[in-house]
């Protein structure tokens, strides 16, 4: 025995020493690849030693490592789709590290670029500074600094975006620009891949699906005059989310992440482009136990999945009409233990994260379905075309708490009312507690049962032209769109016993709301981009035409026979006219100037106007590659503002809309980005501090009373709720080839919670707040990196929310960890 295991070990040894020996001949090659206009690093660079095996691509931070590779002279090649191909000659010593540093330029636009500008709102960071107007635009790069799952944490460091908090995750936001009111994101215009989200964009507009942010690779937000185009919602801004690509070569990747609360995440994708076609497989899962801690114990958390297949197919790149054709379907599958339940002023100080027994069967279940075909056509040197056809299914049946009834003959009342007054309402409040309940028909949970489909075909044409020696372009889009929800919901009646909530009557589907509402739509708009030296130009011109109605067939008549069906329709023409105006000092320095319409479609209601106001907007833009800054001033002038009655914000959940009369929101955004590294000339490090600030004045200017409760009884002068007049956010990095960590904070101001005026009332606002987030990430090898991440690092405690019913606390501190790796 003893002389084969001095044979194995010499063996060993042996084996051991020929990579040893090999590496006294080798060195390695690493380095930094940016953008030449941004600065900003590059990622999926292809790299490769010409007649080798040796190659890599860069990582969201723009770095690359190549090892091993035999001493000797090289030809190094970069390159990159929509950047000029770059080679250098380099010298590779033994056990010496060769660096480089260096930029690419944009080359002229190609055919991938071109399919991106008609889809996405920007397409890329270094398109931003030629925009007449305010974008913004996070890359893989800022995404993956945090691996936020959270859609109102990744758009943290934006300017001019208003949040409300929720449920701690950011499944179902609520999401406002410019003051546009953020009551379930729908008053902005929301996007995946340049494609309406929303569930019914125009007859159910308010988000109960998002789009799950964390498979997401950009995120692209406009403002102003330049995002008419895109709308219905033409007032704040356009948020379009950018789904995962279908790589140019083979590539997968995988991250598996745990943290906290049993929390676990798997993200990973494999997909690979060939002559005449690509594909994209990916998945996304989700889950966690949630961090509030409901009474009798249970899980308040979620769990969603996301499924996703892209398919190319296209004709070679020298075809006369070069053509491609890209598929793509998507499922989302979600559980998540969520409720509308808050809690008391006086129980959130003893324990915030505290949930009521009477929650204990709220959930939401929902599926959503995505297809999508877009063909585009490249017919001639200055002609393009891109049509898409899309469908999108929701269904979705949030089973919760609505109301409390202290005896079997008693009086409903609603969650919120109870929460509000505790001590008024004292029996519905120990039966929310878990007191057992002396009735039968205590508690009234509904089920809020809705279907609903988005359906359309868009197209847009891109013309390039000359004019007096100067090269311009025009586009040219329309849009055919239906949607429609139909709710037929119920409600159960439960007893409280001790502390357990037992069914005691189970209600008939469609005896509570019973209805459908459906919009057929046209629209179209016309955009020019003109180009006179330092000047450019973007006027434009939209136009919308919708067809708005609703069947409700009563409570009475679930199996819709029609016999007391009540109709209603409205109907709405609009020309939405805009302009954006780029005046460029030099090639770092600019302004821009934007006027244009705000519109929002009204309800079903004959007697419900649309949303209407004229909008302004002045900046100064100021880039290099080390320092980019952006002030913007902002003037929104309502002549006539709209508010929904929706469960989300503590009304009664019937969907209609109010008009608001008139209304001003002015405001300042600033952002500020600037990379130390750069400044000091250290070309292995980049240490980026980035900062933005958004002051917001919103106020009504006439007085009125409302149904609608956020607004009551107004006056003249009264501010806007759920809208906070200074945030501020900072973060600072550290990042190399091999480790970067990250630390940010936001600042959220105070907000009112119903519209109002002078000192703020603690029962009517919200708490200020500021929220540090920290994130590490270390390279063990180029293409495997461990990761961790601390939300809310100092554990802040405050009240996010006073809706839809109770106080509202943020996450907590939350510690998430795990794996990342590609190739």
């Amino acid at each position: 025995m003893k002389p084969l295991l001095k044979a194995f070990f010499l063996m060993t040894v042996f084996f051991l020493g020929l990579p040893l020996g090999a590496v006294t001949q080798t060195g390695q090659i690493e380095g930094r690849i940016t953008d030449a206009q941004s600065g900003q690093p590059l990622q999926d660079v292809n790299i490769t030693l010409l007649g080798t095996r040796f190659g890599a691509a860069t990582s969201e931070d723009g770095y690359f490592l190549i090892e091993e590779v035999p001493a000797g002279e090289y030809t190094i090649v970069f390159e990159r789709i929509g950047y000029q191909k770059v080679s250098r000659k380099i010298v590779v010593s033994p056990k010496k590290v060769t660096n480089l540093v260096l930029s690419l330029s944009v080359e002229p636009i190609g055919l991938d670029e071109i399919v991106v500008e008609r889809e996405h709102l920007i397409g890329s960071p270094e398109r931003l500074f030629n925009i007449p107007g305010s974008a913004h635009y996070l890359g893989l790069r800022e995404l993956s600094k945090h691996e936020y799952n959270d859609i109102n944490r990744a758009l943290r460091e934006i300017p001019g975006i208003n949040i409300q908090e929720e449920d701690g995750y950011g499944l179902r936001p609520n999401i406002g620009l410019r003051g546009t009111g953020v009551e379930r994101s729908q008053k902005i215009t929301l996007m995946e891949d340049g494609v309406l989200i929303a569930p019914a964009p125009y007859s159910a507009p308010a988000a109960y699906y998002f789009p799950t942010i964390g498979r997401m690779e950009g995120i692209e937000v406009r403002k102003g005059s330049s995002q008419i185009k895109y709308g219905p919602f033409t007032t704040g801004g356009a948020l379009n989310l950018i789904s995962t690509s279908i790589p140019s070569e083979f590539k997968v990747s995988i991250k598996l992440l745990a943290g906290e609360d049993n929390a676990r995440r798997i993200h990973a994708f494999a997909g690979n482009s060939f002559k005449n076609v690509g594909f994209l497989v990916e998945t996304f899962q989700a889950r966690v136990d949630g961090f509030k801690e409901l009474d009798g114990g249970g899980n308040t958390g979620f769990d969603k999945k996301d499924y996703m297949v892209k398919l190319r197919l296209n004709t070679s790149l020298n075809a006369r009409v070069y053509q491609e054709v890209t598929f793509k379907l998507k499922q989302t599958d979600e559980v998540s233990n969520e409720t509308y339940l808050g809690l008391t002023e006086a129980d959130f100080k003893i324990n915030p994260l505290r949930r009521y027994a009477a929650s204990q069967k709220d959930v939401m279940n929902s599926k959503h379905l995505q297809f999508q075909v877009r063909h585009f056509a490249k017919l001639s040197s200055a002609i393009d075309i891109t049509t898409t056809l899309y469908r999108n299914d929701f269904k979705r049946n949030w089973y919760k708490l609505d109301a409390v009834r202290a005896s079997e003959a008693g009086e409903k009342i609603k969650i919120s009312k109870v929460l509000e007054d505790p001590v008024k309402y004292a029996g519905e409040y120990a039966i929310i507690t878990g007191q057992t309940s002396a009735n039968d028909n205590a508690l009234v949970v509904k089920a809020n049962n809705r279907k609903y489909y988005a359906q359309g075909i868009q197209s847009i044409v891109g013309m390039q032209f000359n004019i007096g020696g100067k090269r311009h372009e025009a586009e040219l889009g329309f849009r055919y769109h239906e949607d429609e929800m139909d709710r037929f919901q119920w409600v159960d009646d439960y007893k409280m016993d001790n502390g357990v909530m037992r069914l005691t009557r189970a209600g008939t589907p469609g005896t509570e709301s019973n209805r459908i509402s459906r919009a057929r739509v046209w629209a179209g708009f016309v955009q020019f981009n003109l180009s006179f030296g330092k000047l450019v130009a973007l006027p434009g011109l939209r136009y919308e035409n919708i067809t708005l109605t609703r069947e409700d067939f009563g409570k009475s008549d679930p199996q819709r026979t029609g016999v007391n069906v009540k109709r209603q329709k409205n109907q709405v023409d609009v020309w939405i006219p805009g302009i954006g105006l780029d005046y460029k000092f030099s090639p770092f320095f600019s302004t821009f100037l934007g006027i244009h319409k705000g519109f929002a479609p009204p309800g079903s209601r004959e007697n419900t106007k649309p949303e209407e106001s004229m909008n302004y907007e002045f900046g100064l833009r100021y880039h290099t590659d080390v320092l980019s800054l952006q002030s913007v001033v902002f003037f929104n002038d309502y002549t006539n503002l709209l508010g929904a009655d929706l469960f989300a914000t503590g009304g009664e959940g019937t969907g209609d809309l109010f008009n608001g009369g008139e209304a001003e929101v002015k405001g300042l955004e600033v952002s500020f980005s600037f990379d130390f590294g750069s400044q000091m000339g250290w070309p292995d490090y980049a240490i980026p501090l980035r900062m933005a600030y958004t002051f917001t004045d919103a106020t009504f200017q006439n007085s009125f009373k409302s149904d609608y409760k956020p607004w009551g009884t107004v006056e003249k002068g009264d501010e806007l709720p759920y809208l906070p007049r200074h945030q501020f956010y900072t973060s600072l990095g550290l990042e190399t080839a091999t480790y970067r960590i990250h630390i940010s904070a936001k600042y959220v101001g105070r907000m009112r919670t119903v519209a109002g005026k002078g000192d703020f009332v603690e029962s009517r606002s919200t708490d200020a707040h500021t929220v540090f987030d920290l994130s590490a990430e270390y390279a063990i090898t180029p293409s495997n990196r461990v990761f961790l991440s601390v939300r809310n690092l100092t554990n802040a405690i405050y009240v996010a929310a006073r809706r839809p019913a109770g106080l509202r606390p943020g996450l907590p501190r939350t510690f998430l960890a795990g794996v990342k790796t590609h190739f």
